[in-house]
């Protein structure tokens, strides 16, 4: 009875390994190759002349579209770019008053998440950076790999960190202003690429 499971896993390898090599959409069975040193010295221009690309997300700030644009708006959204702020800045500040949170915080931090892209001066202190410090607390921008982004948003929007009228949470606390999640399970490390190794 073992050799037939045995003989099926094999035969199964083999069927996915097929199915796999058929599959294959590999660049150079398409004529599309890696650009030459030289091209790459230009900017790669003449290898990118014939290429179409297709942007499938966007993200700037964390949770601005996660969070504060319609569901059904998500595709457009991905597809956009960081200075449309006309069409999303509303909807994140309908989102905000929709809590009976005031239009001055919706305003306030409407216009910190938009154009939505993360801002740094790299010239700073790094140990004033921080995502919505560069805006809400004097410091310059970025995100730091130990920002808690979740918790930060959350009391921006919910408590009364910035502003206390309609407040539905103390900042940092259950049950809305905090995703409960003290900090990321690994450390993250000092050298590049500073990420924690992945689960595997």
């Amino acid at each position: 009875m073992m050799w037939k499971q045995f003989i099926r896993s094999a035969l199964a390898c083999v069927a996915l390994g097929l199915f796999v090599a058929g599959c294959s959409d590999s660049g150079a069975e398409r004529g599309i190759t890696a650009p030459t040193e030289s091209e790459a010295d230009k900017g790669g221009d003449a290898h990118d002349a014939g290429m179409v690309y297709d942007q499938v997300d966007f993200l700037g700030n964390p949770l601005v579209s996660e969070v504060t644009i319609v569901k059904a708006n998500h595709d457009q959204y991905n597809r956009t770019q960081p200075y449309n702020t006309a069409t999303f800045r509303p909807q994140t500040e309908a989102f905000i008053t929709s809590f009976g949170r005031p239009a001055a915080l919706a305003t306030t931090l409407g216009s910190v998440l938009y154009p939505d892209m993360l801002v740094v001066d790299p010239s700073k202190n790094p140990n004033s950076a921080g995502w919505l410090s560069w805006a809400l607390s004097s410091g310059w921008g970025g995100r730091k790999l130990t920002d808690d982004v979740v918790d930060l948003g959350l009391t921006a929007i919910f408590s009364s960190f910035l502003n206390a009228t309609g407040a539905l949470c103390q900042p940092f606390q259950l049950p809305l202003c905090t995703d409960n999640v003290g900090a990321n399970d690994a450390a993250v490390s000092s050298t590049f690429p500073y990420l924690a190794a992945p689960h595997t």
